[in-house]
């Protein structure tokens, strides 16, 4: 049987992916009007279609911290912004990689706390940002440093 100190902590830590997924949808919302040059048209829609993603996810996350009995925050997480394409994919790579590594986490949290769902539902969303990170690897891979 779940305690309610694990059930806070893991509200804290939904509440922490869920202020990740916000900067998400700042950072390519910002990104997808900032891209310039050669490569505008492919990180534009690229950076739009990011958005819907982030936006389920953190609709999703809004949900489940409802439903345990908590409050859904309404901060982002800051992110610096980027100028360059190359270097918005590279932070865009360590972003994706950086939530990875939290909702894994989050999923062991989820089990340990006896939601089975939550879990299930994380290695949905485990999935949607490793294909991400992927996108945005191979991306990075046709752009020079100078761009």
């Amino acid at each position: 049987m779940p305690n309610d100190d694990s059930k806070q902590d893991l509200i804290d830590g939904l509440n922490e992916d869920l202020a990740y997924e916000y900067q998400a949808v700042l950072m390519y919302t910002n990104y997808s009007a900032l891209a310039s040059g050669i490569h505008r048209p492919l990180l534009r829609d690229f950076f739009e279609e990011e958005i819907v993603d982030e936006l389920r996810h953190a609709q999703f996350l809004s949900n489940k911290i409802t439903a345990l009995g908590g409050t859904p925050t309404n901060e982002p997480h800051a992110f610096e912004q980027k100028e360059r394409p190359a270097a918005m994919l590279r932070q865009v790579m360590q972003a994706e990689s950086d939530t990875i590594e939290r909702y894994v986490g989050r999923r062991k949290q989820a089990e340990n706390y006896g939601d089975h769902g939550l879990a299930a539902d994380l290695d949905e969303i485990i999935s949607d940002e490793t294909n991400h990170k992927e996108e945005t690897e191979k991306l990075l891979r046709g752009i020079s440093e100078d761009a």
